[in-house]
C-alpha cells in the first residue's frame, strides 16, 4: 500500500495536469507575464516531477530488497557462529583461542539488529540519516566486525582443518564477504533513496521553482485576468496542492 506522503505527492502532481488542462482551455486569455507560468513550463514541470516521483519509488524499492536480503543473510548468523566455536574447540585450539572466540561469539549472540527503516524530515535539504537507520546500520556493521575478527581467529589457528565446506577457511571467507556485500548495499541503495526524496521535493517543493508554489501562483494569475468569483477562478479553487510534511 502507497503510503499517504506518497499519494499526496501523486495527487499533487495530477492535480496539476489538471490545472495545465484548464490553463490550456482558456486559449489567448492564458498568456502570463512570468516565464515560468507559461504553458510550456508548465508542462515541463510537470514532466520533471513524474520522473522525480518514479524515481523515488523505484530508489525505495531498491532500499527494501536490499534491506530484506541482508535480513535474510544475516539471519544464520548467530547459530553459525556457535557452529564455528564449537569446531574451533573440537580441533583444539587453544583455551586462550577458544576464549577469545566465545568472547567474539558473545558479542554476536547479544546482537540486535532492527531495520526500521524512518526517512528524514521533510524538505530540499540535505539531512542526515534519521536515528533508527543508523541504529540498525551501526549493529550490522557491529556483526561483520565481530564476525571478521572470529574468521581471523581460525584463519591464524593451524590445528582449524574441518572438512565441512562452509567451515573451512574458504567457506567463511565467502560467508564474510556475502555479509559485507549485503550490508554495503543497503547502505548505498538508503543514500540513492535519500537523494532521490531531495530531488523529489526540490522539484514540488521548492518556494520558487516547485509544482505547488508554481501551481498557487497560476492559481492567483487566473483570479487576475477572469476575476476571483470568476467560473474559471472557481475550477482551479477545486484543484488542491498542498506541501506534503511527511518526507518519505
Amino acid at each position: 500500500m502507497a503510503s499517504t506522503s506518497e499519494t499526496g505527492h501523486a495527487k499533487n502532481i495530477a492535480n496539476f495536469e489538471d490545472l495545465i488542462s484548464f490553463c490550456t482551455g482558456y486559449g489567448a486569455a492564458y498568456n502570463p507575464g512570468r516565464e515560468n507560468l507559461t504553458l510550456i513550463k508548465l508542462q515541463g514541470l510537470y514532466g520533471a516531477a513524474q520522473n522525480v516521483l518514479q524515481d523515488t519509488k523505484s530508489a525505495k524499492t531498491a532500499f527494501d530488497n536490499a534491506t530484506n536480503n541482508r535480513r535474510i543473510g544475516f539471519a544464520d548468523l548467530q547459530p553459525f557462529a556457535a557452529r564455528l566455536v564449537n569446531a574451533l574447540t573440537a580441533f583444539g585450539a587453544s583455551e586462550l583461542v577458544i576464549a577469545d572466540a566465545k568472547a567474539i561469539n558473545k558479542k554476536i549472540q547479544g546482537a540486535r539488529a532492527k531495520e526500521k527503516p524512518a526517512p528524514p524530515p521533510a524538505g530540499a535539504a540535505a539531512s542526515p540519516a534519521p536515528k533508527t537507520i543508523s541504529t540498525s546500520q551501526q549493529s550490522y556493521d557491529s556483526m561483520v566486525d565481530h564476525f571478521t575478527k572470529m574468521v581471523e581467529i581460525a584463519t591464524q589457528e593451524s590445528s582449524y582443518t574441518p572438512n565441512e565446506p562452509e567451515l573451512k577457511i574458504t567457506g567463511l571467507q565467502t560467508k564474510l564477504n556475502g555479509l559485507k556485500a549485503a550490508n554495503t548495499a543497503v547502505s548505498n541503495t538508503y543514500t540513492a533513496w535519500s537523494n532521490a526524496r531531495i530531488t523529489r521535493d526540490n522539484t514540488l517543493y521548492n518556494i520558487i521553482t516547485g509544482l505547488v508554489p508554481v501551481a498557487l501562483d497560476v492559481k492567483k494569475y487566473i483570479k487576475s485576468i477572469f476575476g476571483p468569483g470568476s467560473p474559471q477562478a472557481k475550477q482551479l479553487t477545486a484543484l488542491d496542492f498542498k506541501v506534503i510534511a511527511n518526507n518519505d
